[in-house]
Order: structure tokens, then C-alpha cells, then sequence
């Protein structure tokens, strides 16, 4: 038996039909992740939101499988909604997808699918898993503009072992083709870019209510010598490598771009596109596929998921700990804290942790 877990997208529910044309005993499980009621996603059509769990139960229906709906709202309020709110609050850019893979979705219904006797657990993820003399491995999906390898690269290791990714041999375009030809009810359902529990797409004002008193305050905007050039609302408003906005906090002017911010002083440094670049980073909380590097690893590095890889050197700490250093082999932009880079060898996930801190060549 393979437990599908289904988003209530037609990736999902391609994935369980596959499964179940494959011949296998498949059951269908949607996870209630957060309350949508009285905001967009009640009725738009978000991640785990009604409508989702409706589409489901509709897609298990028309496959003739089994359909449960499992409730992880106070495990994904705790693990993704309070760290998306006080990374912004402490100045940095979250992932709230990569937290949401590590410490929601897979670990508890992998728990659940085993107590069910099911001997996998499958998700309609574009990435693929092999294997080599050191065990599994996770690699990119064919289709690059769908991979989502990055987004799950905390998942290195056994538990690669229970897990099935049946689109990452396919392309969005041939996964759409197999929902109608199987007949999917959400066969045409749109993709949904936004993050699931801020349906309007307004971060801001998320964090705002949620943070309440905590939540922060105006501040400066500097330059790299820390000359005084405008005001700001509120860190929570910038990422490093934002040009957006900022016209308003420096009243106009030739085009600027964040630096760094800094949640202690209230301070957002700002800077010409130029001094956005880093030579390097630092990447705290590391995962490695096996044992980690004895030396300096050349790999191609992902720093968020819109951007492409670049050639680069990871050096991990002497204790060969969870910390690393990465050099680029360029000088990169918008290096921002607190998201995910991973490290790839050949579409291979060698490795990734948390961007701890930029370093930038005049540093």
C-alpha cells in the first residue's frame, strides 16, 4: 500500500493516478494545515485549504481510493507560521515551504503511512530519487522550470527511503496530459504561486497582526557608510537584493537596492546593485546526502528557488559540524539570511542548509 498525500492540485492527483494504473493499493490523505475562513484561500483554491480538501476528496472519489484528512494546524502554526512571522521580525527573509517539508508535511504522514501498513509515501513533488552504492539520492525533476528539489533538500538520508516522487521523470505540460486522459476532475486547475496562508499575497501586513505589539518598528535607511538617506516602516518590509519600494523611504533618486538590514538597529543599509554582490556566505544548520565532505566540495549552489545554480566551493566547518563556508566563483546578489541554499553535483542534492550571513568583497 502507498499513502498519496494530496494538496488538492493536479500534480498530487496525477501522482496517485499513476499509482493506481501502476496496479498499487493506494490511499489519498490531505493535511489541514491552517484556518482559511474568512480570507481568500476559503474559496480561491490554496495549499490545504476547503476548496483543496474538497478537490481531494473528489479526485479520490473518481480513482476509487480511500480519502482521509489529517489536521497538523497547530504543528504548522508552530514550525511555519510563528517562524515565517519572527524571521521577519528579526530581519530576515524566510522559506516557509522548505520549513513547512521539514518539519510538517513528511515526518508525520511518513508516521501516519506506516501506521496505516503502507510501505511508501508519494507527493506530486517534480524531483526524482535514485540510488548508489551509498543509498538514496535526491535529484532534481527533468523539468527545470517545475523542480522542486530545493524545497526539499532537508530530506536527505533514510527517510528518502520511504518516500515516491512519481512526476519527477515528467514535465508540467505531460503531467496535464495524463490528468485528462485519466479523466482528474481539477485536470485544469490553475497554479497557485502565492504562499498558502497569506492567500493576498500581502506578507506585510500578515506579519503586522500576527506580531502585534512585537511587531517592528520605523527605522533608518542608510547607505554602506552609514550616511542617514531616508526612513522605513519597519524592517519586516525588506529583503536583501529589494529594489521595490524604496523609492518612497529615499525619495527617488538613482536606483537602490538593500544591502543588509538589521533588526537591532532598525537599520536597512542600501546600495547601488554593485554592492549587493557577496563572494561568499555563510550557511548554518547543514545536511549532507551521507557523510559530510573532508575537504572543500565544488558544487553548483542555489541560494532561493527562482534562481539558477551557481559554481562555487563549500567548506565545511573542522568538525565537519553543521555549519559551512561557501565561496562563489563570481560574486552573487541578493544573498539574503535566513533562506535555503543547497549544493548539487550533476541535478545530485549533495547538500543545503540556512543562509546564516553574506560576505561581501569589501568586508
Amino acid at each position: 500500500m502507498i499513502v498519496v498525500a494530496l494538496s488538492g492540485g493536479v500534480d498530487s492527483a496525477t501522482a496517485a493516478a499513476m499509482l493506481v494504473e501502476a496496479g498499487f493499493r493506494v490511499v489519498g490523505i490531505t493535511m489541514r494545515l491552517y484556518n482559511a475562513r474568512g480570507t481568500a484561500s476559503a474559496s480561491g483554491g490554496r495549499c490545504c485549504g476547503p476548496r483543496d480538501m474538497e478537490d481531494a476528496r473528489k479526485v479520490c472519489s473518481h480513482l476509487g481510493i480511500p480519502f482521509y484528512v489529517a489536521n497538523y494546524e497547530d504543528e504548522f502554526r508552530r514550525a511555519v507560521i510563528d517562524d515565517f512571522v519572527s524571521e521577519y521580525v528579526a530581519g530576515r527573509t524566510p522559506n516557509p515551504c522548505v520549513r513547512c517539508n521539514e518539519k510538517v508535511k513528511f515526518a508525520p504522514l511518513l508516521a501516519r503511512a506506516r501506521a496505516l501498513g503502507a510501505s511508501k509515501l508519494a507527493t506530486g513533488h517534480y524531483a526524482r530519487i535514485d540510488h548508489d552504492a551509498r543509498g538514496p539520492r535526491l535529484l532534481r525533476g527533468v523539468d527545470e522550470n517545475k523542480d522542486q528539489s530545493y524545497f526539499l533538500f532537508p530530506l536527505l538520508g533514510k527517510t528518502l527511503e520511504s518516500l515516491m516522487f512519481p512526476l519527477g521523470g515528467l514535465t508540467k505540460e505531460e503531467v496535464r496530459e495524463k490528468a485528462r486522459a485519466y479523466g482528474i476532475p481539477n485536470a485544469g486547475k490553475p497554479e497557485s504561486q502565492e504562499i498558502c496562508f497569506v492567500p493576498d499575497g500581502d506578507h506585510v501586513g500578515f506579519v503586522e497582526r500576527i506580531s502585534g505589539d512585537a511587531a517592528p518598528r520605523a527605522g533608518e535607511v542608510v547607505d554602506i557608510r552609514g550616511r542617514v538617506l531616508g526612513s522605513h516602516d519597519g524592517v519586516h518590509r525588506f529583503t536583501v537584493g529589494q529594489r521595490r519600494g524604496l523609492g518612497g523611504a529615499l525619495g527617488g533618486g538613482q536606483p537602490m537596492y538593500v544591502v543588509s538590514v538589521d533588526a537591532l538597529t532598525r537599520r536597512v543599509t542600501v546600495g547601488s546593485r554593485e554592492e549587493t554582490r557577496h563572494v561568499g556566505m555563510r550557511v548554518a544548520d547543514v545536511r549532507w546526502m551521507g557523510e559530510c565532505p573532508s575537504g572543500p566540495l565544488r558544487a553548483e549552489v542555489q541560494i532561493r528557488h527562482r534562481h539558477r545554480a551557481v559554481p562555487g566551493s563549500v567548506i565545511p566547518d573542522r568538525e565537519c559540524g553543521s555549519s559551512a563556508m561557501v565561496s562563489f566563483d563570481s560574486p552573487l546578489s541578493s544573498v539574503a539570511p535566513g533562506q535555503a541554499a543547497v549544493f548539487y553535483q550533476n541535478d545530485v542534492v549533495m547538500g543545503g542548509g540556512w543562509i546564516e550571513s553574506g560576505q561581501r568583497a569589501d568586508n
